[in-house]
């Protein structure tokens, strides 16, 4: 009898099992069946040989704050630019309006009204980032206007770093797409890329829109400062993170970072003085959701 009761049990048990597999499959087919289910599998490939889409202009709002600090780490001065930039504009050209600068004492003091920055109201120009290294290029631009050159030459170098390399980059390789590289900033000074990688890290969403996550880096840059009076000679790093959008290549968000560690000195001064200069940027456009 006992032997009888134990195979009972051991039977019981082996039908719950068996009815356990059956439901897990069947669970698992259905939901395999259902409509809307089928995904196509992500490409880990970049799309090839593909252009910039520009059914139009588009208007970016770049964002930058710089944080002037001493020796010891504390903030002296923090300044804010902010400008409007216009892309997709007839015949390739490109144009600013809006560009304001603000200006703040130590940490956390509030930032003065905005000065609107007059000569680069309409500033329009074919945007092509080899041609803003023309001598002539910044004509209209007072000495001075370090910041306001940086706004072009930022936003040439993010749309650059984010749609021109689609070719040669691979998940999670580094591409290395400058090295010792010299760059002659006109009316500003020199400037050196050491190396400059790239690499694409992923996907994301950004604005409703499939995205490449693209990050770029270039530390240890010799870089030299002359105008206006002013002379800065020094190091650069800078970093940051692109969104680009797979269909259009549009950038559809992206980020800079940079630390300049350098002496200077000024106009009114005999003695140069030990600086760090670090700024970090946002440029996103302005129909962002």
């Amino acid at each position: 009898m006992r032997q009888r009761k134990i195979q009972a049990e051991r039977w019981k048990t082996m039908q719950i099992r068996t009815k356990s597999t059956l439901i897990a499959i069947l669970l698992l087919w259905t939901a395999t069946s259902l409509p809307g289910q089928d995904k196509p599998a992500r490409s880990w490939n970049l799309p090839q040989g593909t252009a910039v889409k520009d059914i139009g202009p588009r208007t970016y709002r770049f964002v930058v704050d710089y944080n002037t600090a001493n020796t010891k780490g504390e903030i002296v001065v923090r300044q804010r630019l902010t400008g409007e930039y216009t892309r997709g504009l007839p015949d390739g050209e490109a144009e600013w309006k809006n560009v304001t600068q603000s200006v703040a004492t130590g940490t956390s003091a509030p930032f003065a009204a905005e000065q609107k920055r007059a000569f680069m109201e309409g500033f329009r120009y074919r945007n092509d980032l080899g041609s803003t290294m023309a001598p002539d290029f910044f004509k209209g631009f007072p000495p001075s206007a370090i910041m306001e050159r940086n706004l072009v030459w930022d936003t040439g170098m993010i749309e650059m770093f984010g749609q021109n390399f689609f070719d040669h980059l691979k998940l999670n390789a580094p591409y290395q797409m400058a090295s010792d590289q010299d760059v002659s900033m006109p009316g500003v000074g020199t400037f050196k890329n050491h190396s400059v990688v790239l690499k694409w890290i992923g996907h994301g969403q950004r604005n409703g829109r499939e995205c490449a996550l693209i990050t770029y880096q270039a530390f240890f840059n010799p870089v030299n400062i002359a105008t206006g009076g002013m002379t800065l000679i020094g190091r650069s790093d800078y970093w940051g993170e692109i969104w680009v959008s797979l269909e259009t290549k549009q950038i559809e968000y992206g980020t800079l970072y940079e630390s300049v560690v350098g002496e200077m000195k000024l106009p009114s001064q005999e003695s140069w003085q030990v600086i760090n200069i670090f700024r970090n940027g946002t440029l996103q456009p302005v129909d962002a959701q």
